[in-house]
């Protein structure tokens, strides 16, 4: 056996998440591979090595995994960002959020006076209504941006658009169109604000939104942003079309890039396969077999509600808070009870998207209608989002085995406005509920659904265990969690999740040698510092990755 090439790195202190030896001084690798922790004596046993002590006055922990996000949040960055937040793009550059209609209208305007075509669409990310009020975008504020120019805007959530007369005739969308989620004003002429996908289909189509987002640019963007976050892999959740041979190219010639710095955990999503469903279904073996070590297949996605902030989030009576209003499904239960079935005959893990507690309760439901039908043993069928499960829907999940994916990024970005506008106080308290997830041994992780918010796991974990808003409220005192259950969340627990706890998650003898790099140590700091630890870089498979500043 070659010894060759072993390398000891020396730590202040290796959290290694694995219960038999939680912590270590030293950690041995060869060959991508982790041949095992302990003390520098112990590991000499291995035979010849090379001893690096880069790491000695650093903290070392599994490499961080974002568990849900998506490789077209790096394509994003191709159109102008009009958010509410200040936000870091992928080389760290922080964009200006803007505070009003007035101001996303403003950045518009500057945008279209630097346009030389004047027949180019201008679409542009990251607004979102529920920060200014009752009001809605459409027709009234993006007219004056261009009476001439297609003018379109995706919500931060990207479940909801904004779009101009000239985009709306362009697209085929008028007065009497008929598509669910076209909004009209109280005369039955158009608005402009498009309700999930069946709605905004047409626009994304004619332009070619969702091909930019999946060029090989958008996931080399995807990859540094991640890995800026100290994410040595990130979870791509289905919202890519496989069945474009060009867009499979991309991410396979991409992520098999020498500097591409993370492993994409690519979740497949039979709905956005243009395919019947179980055709699209039958299809993933022909596309899963490209996989690799920077590329792993893992779930299938499927999508039943839409956005709570926006308005279509399925939710169970008394629906949305004060005016009892419901939202949107993406597809019914029924479909779902037959989706569900369908993925799990065939022996893949399934994911579900749910943000509304209506939506958890359809998801639930077919994982225990399937499960009376076929022995599915280890399924893992994962909940994701789950932003507004019950007591009695965590007592069922535990019961048939299933996981769950929390947003938690939404208790600081949203959690002012499910207090006041959307969920009401008693299920705002408890949204994104990982201490309830814990009390009940439920295996979960939690996630930034980037491009929705920003990928920075120590963030989101900073979110789920003090659970404070943007204006200081807590969300929650019971819903919180420690550090260390964070900590499990964001590696082993994230990995357990995707079913890929035997490779990454961990720092143990045989699993890939993926590390996050930290200047502290996060389980000596305060809870309220957790997001403020700064990351030197990450080690993936055995390559040291400095972050550059």
């Amino acid at each position: 056996m070659s010894t060759s090439n072993t390398v000891i790195y020396s730590a202040r202190k290796i959290i290694t998440m694995c219960p038999s030896q939680p912590e270590a001084s030293h950690v041995a690798v060869r060959d991508g591979r982790i041949l095992g922790t302990g003390t520098l004596e112990e590991l000499q046993g291995w035979g010849e090595y090379e001893l690096d002590d880069r790491f000695a006055d650093k903290v070392i922990i599994p490499g961080l995994i974002e568990a849900h996000s998506h490789a077209t949040g790096g394509g994003m960055w191709q159109f102008p960002y009009v958010g509410f937040y200040d936000r870091p793009d992928y080389t760290g550059k922080v964009w200006k959020g803007c505070r009003s209609f007035e101001e996303v209208v403003e950045a518009l305007q500057k945008v279209e006076k630097t346009m030389t075509d004047p027949h180019a669409p201008l679409i542009a990310w990251g607004v979102d209504p529920i920060y200014f009020g009752s009001e809605k975008l459409g027709r009234e504020h993006l007219d004056r941006v261009s009476t001439t120019r297609p003018v379109a805007v995706i919500h931060m959530s990207i479940h909801l658009m904004g779009a101009n007369t000239a985009a709306l005739n362009d697209c085929g969308i008028f007065a009497d169109s008929q598509i669910e989620g076209i909004v009209k004003n109280e005369d039955g002429s158009l608005h402009g604000e498009l309700v999930e996908f069946a709605a905004m289909g047409p626009v994304l189509q004619k332009y070619g939104f969702w091909d930019a987002l999946t060029t090989e640019q958008a996931i080399r963007n995807f990859g540094q942003e991640a890995f800026r976050a100290g994410c040595t892999s990130a979870a791509d959740m289905g919202l890519t079309d496989f069945d474009n041979p060009e867009l499979a190219a991309n991410y396979i010639r991409m992520t098999r890039a020498e500097e591409f710095p993370i492993r994409l955990l690519v979740a497949y999503g039979p709905p956005f396969v243009k395919k019947p469903f179980i055709e699209a279904v039958e299809f993933a073996a022909d596309v899963m077999k490209h996989g690799h070590d920077k590329m792993m297949f893992g779930p299938m996605k499927i999508f039943l509600d839409g956005s709570i902030q926006g308005g279509s989030g399925r939710m169970l009576a008394p629906g949305y808070f004060k005016t009892g209003h419901n939202g949107a499904w993406n597809a019914t239960p029924a479909e779902i009870d037959m989706q569900v079935y369908e993925i799990m005959k065939r022996g893949y893990q399934v994911h579900c998207h749910c943000n509304g507690d209506e939506a958890s309760e359809a998801f639930i439901q077919a994982v225990e209608k399937t499960l009376n039908r076929i022995p599915a043993v280890n399924h893992r069928a994962g909940m994701q989002h789950a932003q507004m499960l019950r007591e009695d829907q965590f007592k069922r999940i535990k019961t048939l085995g299933m996981c769950v994916n929390f947003f938690s990024n939404h208790i600081y970005y949203w959690g002012d406005q499910h207090y006041s506008k959307t969920m009401g106080p008693e299920r705002a308290n408890r949204m994104n509920a990982c201490g309830s997830a814990v009390r009940h041994e439920i295996p979960f992780a939690f996630h930034s659904d980037c491009g929705i918010t920003p990928i920075n796991p120590l963030f989101t974990g900073w979110c789920a265990v003090n659970r404070v808003t943007a204006s200081g409220r807590v969300l929650g005192e019971r819903e919180k969690i420690s550090v260390a259950e964070a900590l499990h969340a964001m590696t082993v627990g994230a990995a357990y999740t995707m079913k890929l706890d035997h490779l990454i998650g961990s720092i143990e003898c045989g699993k890939l040698a993926d590390f996050t790099i930290l200047e502290e140590n996060p389980l000596n700091v305060e809870p309220m510092h957790l997001k403020d630890i700064k990351v030197w870089g990450t080690v993936l498979g055995g390559k040291v990755q400095p972050i550059s500043r």
